[in-house]
Parts: C-alpha cells; structure tokens; sequence
C-alpha cells in the first residue's frame, strides 16, 4: 500500500503529540509518602489553627512510625481552599478532613473519595447550635431577623448550611433578611464573637463555648443557646481521586490503629475532638444529600451563593 507524504507528515505530528502529552501527564502519585513526595494532608480550620496543627503533627509523626510513610499536615484558611488543592492538576493536597457539605462539593467536582468517619462519644453524627447572648430576648430562630450572624466559614456545615435551611423553614431569608455575616474562621471563634458582642448570634457545633472556657471561663453563662440543628453527618478523612490503593489503606489502617493508643487518642482529640473513625464509603452522605434535595437546593448552588 502507498502512503502519501501528508499521511506521514500527519502521522508524525499526532505522534509527537502524544508524546509530548506523555511527558507532561502529571506523575504526582509516584513515590507518593517520601520525604522527596510527602502525602500532604489539608485539614481545615474547625477549632484553634495551632491547637488543629499540633494534633495533626502527632498524628504524621505516629503514622511516620509505624508505616515509614511521610505526611506533611497544614490548616488552610478556609474549606474552599482545601478543596481548591484536592481539584488542582497535580493536587497541592492529596488527604483531607473535610466537614459534610464541604465533602459532598468535593466529590460533586469529582475530586475526593471519603474513606474515614470521624465519631465522637460514639456517635458518627452531630449537631450545631444556634447561640446568642444571655441577655438576648430572642427565644428561637425566628426572633433573630435584622441579626447580625457569626459562622466559621461560609461553607461550614453546621455553621451555614443547615441553618441556612432552617431560615428558609422559617421564613426568613438570610440574604434578604438577616443583618452582616462574619466569618469568624473557627466555631469557637464565632461562638467568642458573640460573647465578644461582634454579632448578635453564631452558629456552631455543640458545644463550641467549652472549647474556649480558659479564655472565656464564663461564656457559658454569658451567652444561651437557642436552637439545635438536626442531625448532621461526621467530618472525616478523605483522599484525592487517583490516590494510589495500597497506600491508601496502609494510611487508613495505621490512623484506624491510632485510637488504641492513649497517645493516638490524644492528638486526635487535640486536632478535632475525635474519639474514634469507622471505615464508610459516599454512600455515608446519601442521606444529607437527601436533606439538600428536600430543600431544593445543591452543593454547587448554596457554593455560589
């Protein structure tokens, strides 16, 4: 068979392409664990950013022991951030410890698989509280129109999701109705924002305030809280998609190992109050997921807002 000069020339430069390609694929995942190619772990900024660190520190330094693997963990400054370096090409993060909502963004941009629920006093779910000053007359949400709203992070669970959702039970629209929101960058933050009078209520987990109790030993009589949210999915620990397999589970076997140490207990509890983790895949979320469509809205949408 002849093949014609541009047949060739057409030939040569699909393949100089593809090998050009090739060499620029990102190899991100090889060697991945080294001290040349740490795993970075982004965890975000649920409590105390030093406090969050220091147990995270711990946890790297135990995992380093007993698998060789080299972790390398950092607090973003928001949980966009994080997931920001799980989506990027190579991701700037390959663990994290997203919350709920932040989780389910993450895995809508097809950018992280879950592999860990965190529980605490052996529950894998938990929920957040609507708090305002002791001398506050609001008795219940629908006396907080006009309010000034202290949250951790906009995309925060506890903090904004799920009483976004409540508002709009209710009547009121927070864009519309409710006063300036403050990212305060922490639950415990947002609840001292209160006591602090920066807002007239904050949104946080319970019970955010005992967190704080040495810097504000009497919060807990200066500020109420005023509603519970309903139950809402554990935060825990997810991989970035692609990350290899059986790397993966000797991490997911060495943090498991964690809790049966005192010492394991200890920085997880310094990190995020966790007491234990279990094994779960996505389908974990369906059920919050569940309460997003009940509501007519989606991650992407409340995202945007």
């Amino acid at each position: 068979m002849k093949v014609s000069k541009k047949s060739i020339l057409v030939l040569s430069i699909l393949l100089v392409a593809a090998l050009f390609l090739s060499a620029c694929k990102s190899n991100w995942d090889a060697e991945l664990g080294t001290e040349e190619n740490p795993i970075i772990f982004a965890a975000v900024p649920s409590g105390e950013t030093e406090r969050v660190l220091a147990g995270f520190d711990k946890m790297a330094d135990m995992i380093y022991e007993s698998t060789g693997l080299v972790i390398e963990p950092f607090v973003a400054t928001s949980y966009a951030g994080v997931i920001e370096a799980l989506c990027q090409d190579p991701p700037k993060a390959h663990m994290s410890s997203l919350a709920t909502f932040s989780y389910i963004l993450a895995a809508e941009k097809g950018c992280a698989d879950t592999a860990l629920v965190s529980t605490r006093y052996g529950s894998a779910s938990y929920n957040g509280q609507f708090i305002v000053s002791a001398d506050n007359p609001a008795d219940s949400i629908d006396d907080l129109k006009g309010a000034t709203w202290c949250v951790p992070d906009a995309f925060s669970t506890s903090g904004v999701i799920i009483p976004t959702i409540m508002f709009q039970g209710v009547g009121i629209d927070p864009e519309v109705d409710l006063g300036e929101m403050v990212e305060a960058g922490s639950h415990e933050a947002a609840a001292a924002g209160v006591y602090n009078g920066d807002c007239d209520f904050a949104t946080t987990y319970v019970d955010a305030r005992t967190r704080i109790e040495e810097d504000y030993p009497d919060i807990m009589e200066k500020t109420k809280v005023i509603a519970i949210e309903p139950d809402i999915p554990n935060d825990g620990i997810q991989f970035v998609k692609g990350f290899p397999e059986e790397t993966k589970a000797k991490l997911v076997a060495a943090i498991l190992d964690l809790f049966n140490s005192e010492e394991g207990l200890a920085a997880m509890d310094e990190a995020y109050q966790w007491s234990g983790m279990a094994e779960h895949d996505d389908t974990f979320y369906d059920p919050f997921r569940q309460i997003l469509d009940a509501a007519g809205v989606s991650a992407e949408d409340l995202a945007a807002e």
